[in-house]
C-alpha cells in the first residue's frame, strides 16, 4: 500500500527550526514479513551468523520503565527529528508507537532526490547477565523509547528471546535504567565520554548488523531535514 503526503512546512521546536519531512511514499510490511527480515540480520563481522535465526522474536506492549537503555546519553537533535517523524507520520494515520510490522517511507530531500528508510518497532533482547538478572535491553530505538515514556505512552516493540547466549548484545545495560541519562546538544566525543559500557575490546564483533538486511536503518535522520 503507497500513501502519498504534503510538504506542510515549517515547525518551530524550541527556537530551534526544522522542515517537517516531506514523506511522498508509504509502505507498509507485515508481521510476518518483519520476523522473516530479522532472522536474517547477521553479525556485522561474522555475516555467517544469523543472530536471530533460531530466536524467539515477537511484537509486544511493553512499559518503557521495564525496560534497560546500553547508552548513557541521549543526542537531542536527534530526539527532536524522532519527533518530527512522529508528527509526520500521524498526519497520514501511521502511529510511530504502534508499528504491527514495519515501514518503508519515502522522503523527498531539498534538492528533490528521494531516500528510502526502513522503519521498525524499537527492537529489546533479553539478555541474562552475570549476577542472573534478565535485563530487556534497548538495542535499537532508545530514543523512540524515551519519546514514548516522555509522553506516557506504553509501545509496542519487538521483542526477542534466546539469543545464543555465545553472542550477547555488544554493551551491557545500565543498572539505573532511565535514570542518570544524559541528554546532550551535541553526539559526544568518545575519547572524553563513555557511551557505552562494551562487553569486549573488539566490540564491534557483536554488532547486530541490521543495515545488511533493512534500508537506511543505521543512519542518523540528519538527512532528512532542514535545521
Amino acid at each position: 500500500m503507497v500513501i502519498s503526503g504534503p510538504d506542510i512546512g515549517i515547525l518551530n521546536v524550541s527556537q530551534v527550526v526544522f522542515q517537517q519531512m516531506n514523506i511522498v511514499a508509504l509502505k507498509r510490511h507485515s508481521v510476518e514479513e518483519l520476523i522473516a527480515c530479522l532472522r536474517r540480520v547477521p553479525l556485522m563481522q561474522r555475516p555467517e551468523v544469523l543472530i536471530y535465526e533460531q530466536a524467539l522474536i515477537t511484537l509486544e506492549q511493553i512499559h518503557p520503565d521495564y525496560l534497560y537503555p546500553t547508552q548513557n546519553y541521549l543526542w537531542l537533535e536527534e530526539l527532536r527529528k524522532t519527533q518530527e517523524l512522529r508528527w509526520s507520520l500521524a498526519e497520514l494515520g501511521v502511529d510511530l508507537f504502534r508499528l504491527n510490522g514495519y515501514l518503508t517511507y519515502t522522503v523527498r530531500q531539498e534538492d528533490g532526490s528521494e531516500a528510502s528508510y526502513d522503519l521498525y518497532p524499537p527492537i529489546v533482547e533479553e539478555s541474562i547477565e552475570a549476577d542472573g538478572t534478565v535485563a530487556l535491553l534497548i538495542n535499537d530505538g532508545m530514543h523512540r523509547l524515551y519519546l514514548a515514556r516522555q509522553e506516557w505512552v506504553v509501545p509496542l516493540v519487538t521483542y526477542i528471546r534466546g539469543v545464543d547466549k555465545a553472542y550477547p548484545y555488544y554493551a551491557y545495560p545500565r543498572r539505573e535504567k532511565w535514570e542518570g541519562l544524559d541528554l546532550l546538544a551535541d553526539n559526544p566525543d568518545p575519547k572524553t565520554y563513555l557511551k557505552k559500557c562494551h562487553r569486549l575490546r573488539h566490540n564491534k564483533r557483536l554488532y547486530r548488523d541490521f543495515q545488511a538486511v533493512f534500508i537506511n536503518v543505521g543512519r542518523p535522520r540528519s538527512r532528512l531535514l532542514k535545521k
